[in-house]
């Protein structure tokens, strides 16, 4: 058989072959404090949680967990992802990431402590995170805008450090916040056009007050010629 023959015979038996479906990209998610992707993911422990169950039911890809990107954001988020679908980034996918609701898996925290965020990355890029608090009147009742975050993030940073498989964003929490609440994170990539979007339920107690020592009244010297009187505590 002629080459030519042969070869052309292969191509157009190539071509009636379907081709296997080619796995999402996945890149990253926090866990620390747990996102509601992550903590209802297979990795995740909250799964048969009655949040993530009714997250998976109102629809929720949580099998692709680090996966809540949108493409050609550009910074432009307040403009393309809608209010109450923060969470999802707008993508229908991810709907059931929205719901609200007051028994989401939650972090406790600290108000204005010091903080190490862990960003769990399957795949690394480059680019900054941006992390949003909710406001003093946030209600976990109601779905999720834009107006519920303050104006400027608490914590921004560009490339940090990997080390365990998870970026590590250290900073400050912000003060002022007690209760349950939402810190919204941003990770625009500089190396690619997407832009990824997540949210982590916390509870915020006080910080504990630093108790002020007492000062002991100074005991007079006795004057000249005084004896010192000690009166022993009742029993």
């Amino acid at each position: 058989m002629p080459v030519r023959r042969l070869l052309a015979m292969v191509l157009v038996a190539a071509a009636t072959v379907p081709l296997a479906a080619t796995p999402a990209a996945a890149h990253g998610a926090p866990t620390n404090p747990v996102s509601r992707a992550a903590a209802c993911g297979p990795e995740g422990r909250y799964a048969a949680t009655s949040a993530c169950r009714a997250a998976i039911e109102a629809g929720a890809a949580v099998r692709e967990w680090d996966n809540v990107r949108v493409a050609a954001i550009n910074g432009r988020d307040r403009e393309r992802i809608p209010d109450g679908e923060l969470c999802s980034g707008g993508l229908s996918a991810y709907r059931g990431l929205d719901l609200p609701r007051t028994d989401w898996p939650s972090t406790e925290l600290t108000a204005g402590a010091t903080f190490t965020f862990r960003y769990r990355t399957t795949i690394e890029h480059r680019g900054t995170f941006r992390l949003y608090v909710t406001t003093p009147d946030y209600d976990p009742r109601k779905k999720l805008t834009w107006a519920d975050l303050a104006s400027r993030p608490f914590l921004t940073l560009t490339d940090p450090p990997v080390r365990a498989g998870a970026y590590q964003l250290a900073g400050r929490l912000p003060a002022g916040r007690s209760g349950r609440h939402l810190i919204y994170t941003i990770w625009q990539n500089s190396n690619t056009p997407d832009t990824y979007y997540s949210c982590s339920d916390v509870v915020f107690r006080g910080a504990k007050a630093t108790p002020t020592p007492s000062k002991a009244m100074p005991v007079p010297e006795p004057a000249p010629g005084q004896v010192r009187v000690r009166v022993a505590a009742s029993v």
